[in-house]
């Protein structure tokens, strides 16, 4: 089929040269590739995973470092992601979304919890020092940052049990509110009035 050429004077679209028929057949065929990959992952095929992660690795870490603004945290990032494909590809349910976004979700719950790690690293680095050892921030800011910390807590603590473990599942764990319903099997709207 040929492609249309733009007459003179008309700005050319972006996709001039390819077809948007192609671009969602492309699309369409990758999806049904990655979907095709993760069944046969789901029963132990390691070549399956190996070309899963070949074209998709760099969605997955193209995400991880935007994420985590750190290279080495995004590949720690990319190597949880497939190993929790490993692991749960019999999970991904094509009916609920697409493999690239069920991908995309790993890959930002996974990075999340780099930065939580890096964090918690760097706060039990700080707790295991002495004040003169804290970073090279003033003395301001890092009993401003202690005063925060403190009123977070106590914050938290204020709230029922039913309040504080969804508030703690999206924002200290990087779950999605869907997902959060899920572990606590509850509905996604009760879910979200809690948080």
């Amino acid at each position: 089929m040929p492609v249309p050429q733009p007459q003179q004077n008309q700005p050319v679209p972006a996709t001039a040269g390819f077809p948007a028929d192609a671009l969602r057949q492309s699309v369409h065929q990758r999806e049904e590739r990655w979907k095709a990959y993760l069944r046969l992952i789901a029963i132990g095929d390691e070549k399956a995973l190996a070309l899963l992660y070949d074209e998709s690795s760099s969605l997955v870490y193209g995400l991880a470092l935007r994420i985590t603004g750190d290279p080495a945290d995004a590949e720690e990032a990319v190597a949880d992601v497939y190993t929790q494909i490993w692991k749960n590809a019999s999970r991904f349910d094509a009916s609920r979304g697409s493999a690239p976004g069920w991908l995309s979700i790993l890959a930002r719950s996974r990075a999340l919890d780099r930065i939580r790690a890096r964090a918690n690293r760097e706060v039990s680095s700080e707790e295991n020092s002495t004040p003169e050892q804290v970073s090279g921030d003033s003395p301001e800011i890092a009993a401003l940052l202690s005063q925060q910390r403190e009123v977070i807590r106590a914050a938290l603590a204020d709230l029922s049990e039913e309040q504080r473990t969804p508030i703690l599942l999206a924002f200290f764990e990087g779950l999605s509110h869907t997902e959060v319903a899920e572990r606590l099997t509850q509905s996604l709207g009760t879910i979200k009035t809690r948080i």
